[in-house]
């Protein structure tokens, strides 16, 4: 008791952080998150729609092969150009899989029913030696 009283701030700081990562773990993006390996099979078993939420300049530095461009910033105002996607599995990414998770969320409450939110994002990808292209 004596230490928590001597590092009060520091026990708050553990606490609130603590706190931070529960609510994103349940209250989670609108998609499942998969890892590379899982992406790379639904791509290739189930021919998985790839979406890159990146802003234009992430883009044109490198993307996943046959990824769609919807910058996050634009996402809700061309979902039109997707939606005939609803019912296959559509893989959202982004730099390191934050800001696609909101973009998980969008297409869930849209009624797509495959959504599944690249973790780790264009780094993991990058960093698991997969090709890149800036075609």
């Amino acid at each position: 008791m004596e230490f928590i009283q001597q590092n009060l701030m520091w026990v708050a700081l553990a606490a609130i952080s603590g706190g931070m990562l529960l609510w994103q773990t349940f209250n989670g993006s609108g998609g499942k998150n998969i890892s590379v390996g899982e992406a790379t099979l639904l791509i290739n078993r189930q021919d998985a729609l790839v979406v890159d939420v990146r802003e234009t300049a992430e883009w044109s530095a490198g993307h996943i092969p046959a990824a769609r461009h919807l910058p996050l910033s634009q996402f809700a105002k061309h979902l039109v150009e997707i939606e005939k996607f609803k019912d296959k599995p559509v893989i959202l990414v982004c730099a390191s899989g934050n800001r696609s998770g909101s973009a998980c969320n969008l297409l869930k409450k849209a009624g797509f029913a495959q959504v599944f939110n690249l973790a780790g994002g264009m780094r993991a990808w990058i960093d698991a030696g997969l090709p890149v292209t800036k075609k």
